[in-house]
Parts: structure tokens; C-alpha cells; sequence
């Protein structure tokens, strides 16, 4: 199994196949839009803009599993990320990153990059970057800021 066999509901419920993103280098980032590092979506921005024309795409999947700081529905959070940080790589429908109901690709993404003390998504905004070939080359905690991987995502590119 690779990133490109899941098939992800985009934040207007449609069907999008991660086989979409071959050959592109993918930061895929759990969200909120009432956490302490929501201004990261700034630099996340900042980051995609630099690059996509390099091929460097952004997966933004928002997730209200900690603290229920990603309230309301995906239009809502759509809406909020592009009034208050131009938003404009592609953002998904809100999903579980861990428990029962966990989307499938995080399940695989935990099992190809565990974290310092176990696969556990532990917060919002952990960040997982993948090379042209879909392999999951890094990890990143929530407190490693978008500028911090700017120098591998350049590597990679």
C-alpha cells in the first residue's frame, strides 16, 4: 500500500484519489482552527506559494479530536482559513487521526513514520512530508513551525 491508494473527501464532500499527487512532494498537516499553533496556516501558506509551482502540494486535513479545537463544519473552516490566513492549498473534510474511526491514510502514515514515543498522533498540526515517490521521509511534532521544514521540503524538491 502507498499514499496514492487512498481516495480522501475533499472539504466540499467530493472524492479526491491521492494517486492525483504522484510525482509531487506532499506535506500533510492535521489541523484546527482554535489551536495555539493555528497561525501556522500563515507559514503553511507562505510555504505553498513558494513552491508549488515546484511541485510541492499542501493536504490540510482538520481534525477536532484534541481539545475540540476544530469545531464547525468543513465550509466553515474552509471559510475561516481563507478570511484569516489566504488559505489556498487543498483543504479536506474534518477526519479522526487516531482511535476507531481514524482515517485509513493516517493509520498508514503513523505505521511509515512513528513518533518519538509511539505512532500516536499527539496534537494538532503534526506534519508528515512525503518525497516525489509517495515514501513518508519525515515526522514532524506540532512544534516544528512550516519554516523550520522549509530546508528538507527544498531537499526533496
Amino acid at each position: 500500500m502507498t499514499v496514492y491508494d487512498f481516495v480522501m473527501k475533499d472539504a466540499k464532500g467530493n472524492d479526491v484519489s491521492l494517486a492525483d499527487y504522484k510525482g509531487k512532494v506532499l506535506l500533510i498537516v492535521n489541523t484546527a482552527t482554535g489551536c495555539g499553533f493555528t497561525p501556522q496556516y500563515n507559514a503553511l501558506e507562505a510555504l505553498y506559494e513558494k513552491y508549488k509551482d515546484q511541485g510541492f502540494e499542501i493536504l490540510d486535513f482538520p481534525c477536532n479530536q484534541f481539545g475540540e479545537q476544530a469545531p464547525g463544519t468543513d465550509a466553515e473552516i474552509t471559510e475561516f482559513c481563507a478570511i484569516n490566513f489566504g488559505v489556498s492549498f487543498k483543504q479536506f473534510s474534518k477526519i479522526d487521526v487516531n482511535g476507531e474511526n481514524e482515517a485509513p491514510l493516517y493509520t498508514w502514515l503513523k505505521n511509515e513514520k512513528r513518533g518519538v514515543l509511539s505512532s500516536k498522533i499527539k496534537w494538532n498540526f503534526t506534519k508528515f512530508l512525503l518525497d516525489r515517490d509517495g515514501n513518508v521521509a519525515e515526522r514532524y511534532a506540532p512544534t516544528v513551525t512550516p519554516e523550520r521544514i522549509e530546508p528538507r521540503i527544498k531537499e526533496l524538491l
